[in-house]
């Protein structure tokens, strides 16, 4: 039997194994992903990655991020990595111990924040990076193939960890998880130039069926994110299924032409938005921003414009590194930018943390 027919038995089987109802959930999680729709049309969510993590000239302080300390609030939503968690690293790629990651989603829970995490997962095949673009890589992992066991080992220290993110009373964290992502691109080894569409759809069921129905772990929900979206076709070519997705989103940046990326914004949008409309899906724009934010008005006059219109719920602001001084999304206090990012934070359908209040996201809807 060759790969791909075995490739196809196994998304049966798991496609049998795996459906998804409201009891594979646990009622926070649950109560988030509802909120995720009721507010969809309503307000979009400010996010951004390893906010309190680190920023400009700061790492690992309390109560700090440069969100919060340009406009006074904290994001909505939190982005997280756990990349080189798989190889069992004390810290993730971006140099985030996994014990200060731990701490700062616990804190974001407990505010009501939102927290996401990407996975750019070393190549299980030879130990490199997720840049790393060894081709077959996503075959020689699925089962039969001669990584897979390696694999099993990398998702067995995710599953570790994610048992961990609870409350002191045991709650479990609400975590909406966004693994592979851009793969409509080519520059991880994930990407649609080195895996057929089956492969890439068994590698994200199998994931999946591993860490909800295996290690049983109930406060997942499964963001599925392209890059830039070229067409509906293209963005669904590699779609693992609606029981294996609770939210679709892609990532785009700006890059200097503010124009084109109005017009991708555009395109992607109208695309995004009518494909999870019609699978009942939150849709999200999951990586998004402006290296040093060279316009200083680009917030109320470029972003708010490229997304008022469109039913996503958050849109996440790419790192302020401390590692790369010119790396950054977010204003600082003292960016020509913040100004304007103060008055993107007034918008009335704009959203952080301290306007999640009134919703209660994760209380369970009483029967």
């Amino acid at each position: 039997m060759s790969i791909v027919k075995q490739i196809g038995t196994s998304i049966i089987v798991f496609c049998l194994a795996t459906c998804t109802t409201v009891a594979d959930r646990s009622p926070e999680t649950n109560a988030l992903l509802a909120a995720l729709k009721s507010l969809s049309g309503q307000y979009i969510l400010l996010g951004h990655q390893d906010a309190t993590a680190y920023g400009v000239d700061w790492s690992a302080e309390p109560n700090k991020a440069d969100v919060k300390s340009t406009t006074g609030a904290y994001p909505a939503v939190y982005g997280w990595d756990v990349g080189h968690l798989e190889i069992g690293k004390p810290a993730n790629l971006d140099n985030v111990s996994f014990n200060l990651m731990r701490t700062r989603i616990i804190e974001a829970y407990s505010r009501g924040g939102i927290n996401t995490i990407s996975w750019h997962t070393t190549n299980p095949t030879n130990g490199q990076s997720a840049w790393d673009t060894t081709r077959n890589s996503v075959k020689e992992i699925l089962p039969g193939g001669k990584h897979h066991d390696t694999y099993n080992n990398y998702l067995s220290r995710l599953a570790a960890f994610f048992k961990t993110l609870k409350t002191d009373d045991g709650t479990a964290i609400p975590i909406i998880f966004r693994p592979f992502h851009e793969h409509t691109g080519s520059w991880f080894w994930w990407g649609e130039a080195f895996c057929s569409p089956q492969e890439y759809v068994a590698l994200w069921q199998y994931t999946v069926h591993y860490l909800r129905n295996k290690n049983g772990l109930k406060n997942l929900l499964f963001a599925y994110s392209s890059s830039t979206i070229e067409s509906e076709a293209h963005y669904l070519a590699r779609y693992p299924g609606d029981d294996y997705v609770d939210i679709m989103g892609f990532d785009d940046y700006c890059t200097g032409d503010e124009a084109a990326y109005v017009k991708r914004m555009a395109n992607s949008l109208r695309v995004l938005t009518k494909v999870a409309k019609e699978r009942d899906k939150a849709a999200a724009v999951t990586e998004t921003g402006y290296e040093q934010i060279p316009n200083a008005n680009w917030f109320t006059q470029v972003l708010y414009p490229a997304i008022k219109d469109y039913p996503v719920v958050w849109i996440l602001l790419w790192r302020n590194a401390i590692n790369r001084p010119n790396h950054y999304y977010v204003p600082y206090p003292a960016h020509p930018a913040a100004d304007d990012f103060r008055e993107f934070y007034r918008l009335p359908i704009i959203c952080f943390e301290d306007g999640l209040a009134p919703f209660d996201i994760y209380q369970p809807t009483k029967p």
